[in-house]
């Protein structure tokens, strides 16, 4: 079945047959002998459907039930779909066997095209793997042994000289099973993905850089953004890239924890700052030096990379986020402080990215810092902007970026990693300044 879950709801055959068929299944419901009684019927059909359509959709933009807007495309797929499904409904009652039939597999099918459709304008989750929550990071056999440290005689773009059989692209690989990531505390994280880089799987390796990052909230470990950045990157860079672990701050509960340590959800920090940085020491191939370490994150994970590279600056050198929300649990902070925090704001408060800056004076010179955000998310602008100021006056050389044109949801990874990405290889010695 692996290769089931892997397959590509996005633009990839699956989508476009359900689409296709569900059409079908419509002009199929259509052709017959009009009468008022059916004509009425489907009048009714359509206006209950697509006007109920609309009316979801308003609602979730007005409460911001999920958080941002949703993509302009389900101002389509959901009213088109609610549309489609209807009319199945109301046709489950036409003479025929065979239009019966049909009615019940157009229900069925509009149902599958809606969530296909509203997932796509999304473009977040790629695979139907990702898409239910399931992994299709292959396993990996052996992690490649950490080399001897060395003395570099300059940054990797000089110094680095790539064999002729290096491979084209990086690997992702599950860390599950024997070579799941161990926890001391009392978080419990699903699997995590690595990243290997092309560099990384040549017979005699560098020690490369190293990025710990995660995704947004709801979401899964999911390497497809980064890994495709850095590939590209890479193949313009002799395979140069950091070997990335892309981690579960969520937990197996699938909640949102605010990145803190609480008794409902488990130590989310010693995870991530004491597990994790343990782990890549000990079995990757990686640089000692934890100024080639970065911390990122998208949405609800830049916001805890945000907070524990203000918090933790002996281990991150470095910060990378996404359009990230403005500090952890601000979608939900009466409510967080109210059942995590015992209604202790204080304790709450201490998790801001301003806590960490105020334990840490001075620490952050030579930090870089990056912050991007969509210019069509509204809703994340201002808030990305003050966490640029927070870390640019606390001594981090920070970038802001605003893609134009970019949405929260993929248009935010694929236009916000990519210039991070070529920011953090400079400052790594990755690219040639």
């Amino acid at each position: 079945m692996t290769w089931f879950f892997k397959l590509n709801v996005i633009d990839g055959p699956l989508p476009l047959t359900v689409w296709g068929l569900t059409a079908v299944a419509v002009v199929a419901l259509l052709i017959r002998r009009p009468t008022p009684a059916w004509l009425w019927r489907i009048v009714i059909a359509l206006v209950v459907g697509v006007g109920g359509g609309i009316a979801l959709v308003a609602f979730v933009n007005a409460t911001h039930v999920f958080g941002p807007a949703l993509p302009y495309a389900c101002w389509f797929w959901v009213p088109g779909g609610f549309g489609a499904l209807v009319f199945g409904i109301a046709s489950l009652w036409e003479r025929g066997v065979w239009r019966r039939i049909v009615a019940a597999l157009l229900v069925i099918l509009a149902l599958l095209s809606t969530t296909l459709g509203v997932n796509a304008a999304f473009g977040i989750n790629t695979t139907v793997g990702s898409m239910l929550g399931v992994s299709t990071a292959d396993k990996i056999d052996n992690l490649p042994k950490p080399a001897p440290t060395a003395t570099s005689s300059g940054p990797l773009y000089k110094t680095w000289k790539p064999p002729a059989d290096i491979p084209k692209t990086g690997e992702t690989a599950a860390l599950s099973g024997d070579h799941a990531i161990p926890t001391t505390g009392s978080f419990k994280p699903r699997d995590g993905v690595l990243y290997l880089p092309p560099a990384a799987r040549t017979k005699n390796p560098p020690r490369l850089p190293l990025i710990v990052m995660m995704m947004g909230f709801p979401g899964d470990p999911d390497a497809t953004f980064i890994a495709k950045a850095l590939d590209d990157l890479a193949a313009k860079n002799n395979g140069l890239a950091p070997i990335v672990i892309v981690a579960d701050q969520l937990g197996v509960t699938k909640d949102d924890p605010v990145c803190a340590n609480t008794a409902k959800y488990g130590d989310v920090p010693s995870y991530f700052n004491v597990d994790i940085p343990a782990f890549a020491t000990k079995n990757l191939n990686i640089s000692l030096d934890h100024k080639d370490w970065t911390i990122m994150g998208y949405s609800n994970g830049g916001a805890c990379a945000f907070t524990w590279a203000t918090h933790h600056p002996d281990i991150w050198g470095n910060i990378v986020a996404i359009s990230p929300d403005e500090y952890p649990g601000v979608e939900w902070r009466d409510q967080a402080i109210r059942t995590l925090f015992d209604g202790d704001a204080a304790k709450f408060d201490a998790l801001r990215a301003e806590a960490g800056v105020a334990e840490n004076p001075g620490k952050f010179t030579g930090h870089l810092a990056v912050f991007t955000v969509g210019g069509a998310d509204p809703g994340y602008i201002p808030g990305t902007q003050r966490d640029a100021k927070i870390a640019e006056d606390a001594g981090f050389t920070t970038t802001f970026h605003e893609a134009p044109g970019a949405d929260h949801v993929a248009g935010a990874l694929n236009t916000g990693i990519p210039f991070a990405m070529d920011l953090l290889y400079k400052h790594l010695g990755l690219s040639a300044p």
